[in-house]
């Protein structure tokens, strides 16, 4: 009896790979903070967010490097604890492992971070060729984001193959830049692939907003113009918080500890646990 060729291809079809990671009782949001350029505050905010959401809104957070130039890591080196694994291995993985298994905790209660991965550089040239590389990622992430309140991104400075495997598994994303016309510009490119991303891999993404870092008081004329430029642009998408320049917040990074654990009484540290209460909320309502 002649078989048909569909009725083949269903019958060779391989069995999608097993999980081994117990699923927890949590559900996630996952937040990508993504920049078209570096020296905009993305890892900053990145650690601080995080940092502030689990020790002021009592959430169980994740800090995903993504970054291969490991900066999460680097920046939090004294309050990180020893872990294994790496995120490249993970997603370059076919047979289902997750992010969750290769996580380790850190000082502050409630926050795990990935551990740092310099292979990170190479994935892409491993990724290669393969079928829905884009979304190595978001699958790594189906059981693990059962394990945690809240999932942030920090994703590399450009937009290559991590990062759109970041874009295509968050549910928002927050755009850092600051008050120039160069970020401006950033920000823009940016909009425009969270659009692809949204109509090729993850029609669910939206936009959380766009932060404006190192604000420098002193040019409050500037800074006022180039607000407006922004408004007029992105209206509702500027969050309301903005983050000012502050020497705590990179000598918290010389120090390898976030702004919490090195200046709690800082203006930095101040202004990033009004913007963990400010994202909070927004994905609540979203």
């Amino acid at each position: 009896m002649r078989m048909s060729l569909g009725a083949s291809l269903r019958l060779h079809r391989p069995e999608a790979p097993k999980k081994s990671l117990r699923p927890g009782n949590r559900d996630a949001r996952v937040l990508a903070i993504a920049a078209q350029k570096g020296g905009v505050g993305k890892t900053t905010t990145s650690l601080s967010l995080a940092s502030a959401t689990a020790r002021f809104c009592e959430q169980r957070v994740l800090v995903i490097d993504l970054d291969p130039q490991c900066h999460v890591n680097l920046a939090m080196r004294d309050q990180v604890h020893v872990g294994g694994g790496s995120l490249s291995e993970v997603m370059s993985d076919k047979g289902g492992l997750e992010v969750e298994e290769i996580t380790t905790s850190t000082e502050v209660d409630g926050l795990f971070v990935t551990p740092p991965d310099p292979q990170l550089m190479t994935l892409e040239d491993r990724l290669s060729g393969r079928i829905g590389k884009e979304l190595a990622l978001k699958k790594a992430l189906e059981i693990t984001r059962t394990h945690y309140d809240l999932i942030v991104i920090d994703c590399p400075p450009n937009i290559g193959t991590l990062t759109l495997n970041a874009l295509a598994a968050a549910d928002q994303v927050l755009i850092p830049t600051t008050a120039t016309a160069l970020g401006a510009a950033g920000v823009s490119g940016l909009i425009e692939a969270v659009a692809d991303v949204r109509e090729h891999y993850n029609p669910d993404l939206a936009m959380l907003g766009v932060l404006l870092t190192r604000v420098d008081g002193r040019n409050a004329r500037t800074n006022d113009a180039v607000y407006q430029l922004m408004d007029d642009s992105w209206g509702d998408l500027l969050l309301p918080v903005q983050i000012g320049v502050n020497d705590a917040l990179s000598q918290s990074q010389l120090a390898g500890q976030d702004i919490y654990a090195y200046d709690p009484t800082s203006r930095g540290a101040a202004q990033y646990r009004e913007l963990a209460e400010l994202v909070a909320t927004r994905l609540r309502e979203q």
